[in-house]
């Protein structure tokens, strides 16, 4: 097998955004083993960058992702599933926007990822679905919940009792993609939208994602105490507010390590 066929995740980073690209073509870029434990070591390692200001998650060629290698399912000394949920866990908290661009099959481990994401950008034709009832799986508590909060309680059931496949034009009626586009204008508009986030305030963005992930649950005191004070110390604001005034594009110089 040639490296260029060999199954992977590959990452890159161009002008401060960092692609991640799911490859293995000879199954719709299906996630092995090795594929999900690749994962998180490439988000620490991004994340580390202070250069990375957004990160895509996309797959190549013309499918995003198959789910989980179904192979390697069988292996009772692989535990994929256990893998697949350190994956998305460690997507759902890399510290910048996250967007996945997805064409094609979006299915299984896939989805699971995709739903990882900040936000889902399509191409028209795309394909979603979570399918452990075909296989008689127990999807990961985590996991269900945070389908939950992304589509709602009904489709999330859906989803996961009939694991049927949904076209784009449902997804984005249901909340599970934000945006649909025609599949030769997705990787522009998705290179669009990541430039205008590099653009904007990342205390801002740091302090949202945090607070969106938590929607479900109380506000912790602390963590509010702690953004209150970053934003009183940082000159975010008052150069947010200088450059209206002057009408001029913001510099904002948040540092985006070291907390």
């Amino acid at each position: 097998m040639s490296q260029r066929t060999e199954p992977a995740v590959l990452a890159t980073v161009e002008d401060g955004v960092a692609t991640l690209t799911i490859r293995n073509p000879s199954k719709r870029n299906a996630m092995t083993p090795e594929m999900w434990r690749r994962v998180p070591t490439l988000l620490e390692r991004l994340a580390a960058d202070p250069e990375v200001g957004v990160l895509v998650l996309t797959g190549e060629g013309d499918t995003f992702c198959a789910g989980a290698d179904i192979g390697s399912l069988r292996a009772r000394d692989e535990d994929s599933r256990g893998l697949a949920v350190a994956a998305e866990e460690a997507l759902a908290a890399f510290p910048r926007p996250t967007l996945a661009a997805v064409r094609g099959h979006c299915v299984g481990g896939g989805c699971q990822l995709a739903v990882a994401c900040d936000l889902r950008f399509a191409a028209e034709g795309a394909l979603f679905g979570i399918t452990p009832a075909r296989l008689g799986i127990v999807y990961a508590a985590s996991s269900t919940r945070r389908l939950a909060s992304l589509v709602g309680p009904a489709t999330a059931k859906y989803l996961l009792f009939s694991g049927e496949l949904i076209d784009t034009e449902r997804a984005l009626r249901t909340g599970l993609v934000d945006e649909v586009h025609p599949a030769g204008e997705l990787d522009g508009r998705v290179a669009e939208f990541a430039r205008l986030l590099l653009s904007r305030s990342r205390l801002t963005q740091a302090a949202a994602k945090e607070f969106a992930a938590g929607a479900d649950v109380p506000p912790d005191p602390e963590r509010i105490a702690y953004w209150d004070r970053v934003a009183r110390e940082s000159d975010e604001a008052a150069e947010g507010v200088s450059a209206f005034l002057e009408r001029r594009p913001p510099v904002f110089t948040w540092p985006l390590t070291g907390e």
